[in-house]
């Protein structure tokens, strides 16, 4: 196997090519074999409902290397559940999880050099998508559909790793509609962030801070990710019908339990933010990234959760027990890790 010349340490969160990738079509009413490709490209008709009807959905996960070697792949099943579950909401067929499992595990290890060394503080990013093929110019569902999944090694997704980050409210925007697909990992939700995340940078903030679509007075999601707040030995997450349902945020959940925490899923007002002694958010891609202010400019307000700039001690230990036992430096209570064989 050739070595690769990469300087693992400083690896932006961004698309790389890797040697290959894996694909399943689904035709004819049913799921066909797993076929592998080194091409980037794909080709697709012109009037396929993934290009005109959104009919599209992905998932996002990792892998790592640990110190013994072994790569371990968090939470899998999870996965495949939430892109079941997104299939349900958008008329698309459901890929069984056995599927989803084997050609998860078939694609990581077809690039095994190019999962990160234990220590760099990378990772290899695994990216499921699955698209409607099937042509129709009417609003209805494809009868085909293209299930595939590429890999590439990424660093932090915030520039200063686990640091806290200023976050600004924007009001103008939402990212997605009660009762619509904000509970979907579609690409229609993240489209309709870009505007709103482009004003936040603009501004000089990490990225922007929604309120709910309806009333705009309880805390939705910072960016696409999750929040969580911490007080009085409380874990606090926002329960909506317009936030997906992050699976780092449910993994948090459960360790904080197990640190002794309560834990709350509820409506959280946004004026709560100056209870909050910590905060962050979390998702696959950033794991925690802890809140150091979010700043209300139209209503004039500031609120400060990291006093000194810097992340919270629960905050750490959450982060800090998270990643050990995606490294296997942690014991896996949960059965959340899957090794590479």
């Amino acid at each position: 196997m050739k070595e690769l010349d990469l300087d693992w340490s400083n690896l932006s969160f961004g698309y790389m090519k890797t040697d290959y990738n894996v694909r399943c079509y689904y035709r004819d009413g049913a799921w066909g074999e797993v076929e592998v490709s080194d091409s980037e490209n794909i080709s697709l008709h012109m009037a396929a409902t993934c290009l005109h009807y959104g009919q599209e959905a992905f998932e996002g996960l990792k892998a790592f290397r640990g110190q013994d070697g072994k790569i371990r792949i968090f939470r899998l099943e999870a996965n495949a559940e939430r892109l079941q579950h997104t299939c349900d909401g958008i008329m698309m067929p459901q890929l069984p999880t056995e599927k989803f499992r084997e050609m998860v595990l078939k694609v990581v290890k077809m690039n095994e050099r190019f999962v990160p060394p234990y220590e760099s503080g990378a990772s290899l990013y695994i990216r499921p998508l699955l698209i409607g093929t099937g042509a129709q110019v009417g609003v209805h569902p494809a009868d085909e559909y293209l299930f595939m999944i590429f890999v590439m090694p990424v660093g932090p997704y915030f520039k200063g790793g686990f640091s806290t980050n200023p976050y600004v409210v924007i009001r103008q925007y939402d990212r997605s509609a009660p009762l619509g697909t904000g509970i979907y990992k579609v690409g229609g939700n993240y489209a309709a962030s870009m505007r709103a995340n482009k004003m936040a940078h603009d501004l000089g903030y990490s990225c922007e801070f929604y309120l709910d679509a309806k009333e705009k007075k309880y805390i939705d999601e910072c960016g696409a990710a999750n929040f969580f707040g911490i007080k009085e030995n409380t874990y606090v997450t926002p329960k909506s019908t317009s936030i997906l349902p992050s699976i780092t945020n449910k993994s948090l959940m459960q360790l904080a339990e197990d640190l002794g925490l309560k834990v709350e899923r509820r409506q959280i007002p946004i004026e709560e933010l100056d209870t909050f002694e910590e905060a962050g958010a979390c998702g696959t891609a950033a794991v925690i990234s802890p809140i150091e202010r979010i700043d209300d400019l139209e209503m004039k307000r500031s609120y400060v959760i990291a006093k000194d700039g810097k992340p919270g001690p629960i905050c750490r230990k959450l982060y800090d027990t998270l990643r050990g036992i995606q490294y296997g430096d942690i014991e896996d209570r949960h059965g959340w890790v899957t090794i590479v064989e």
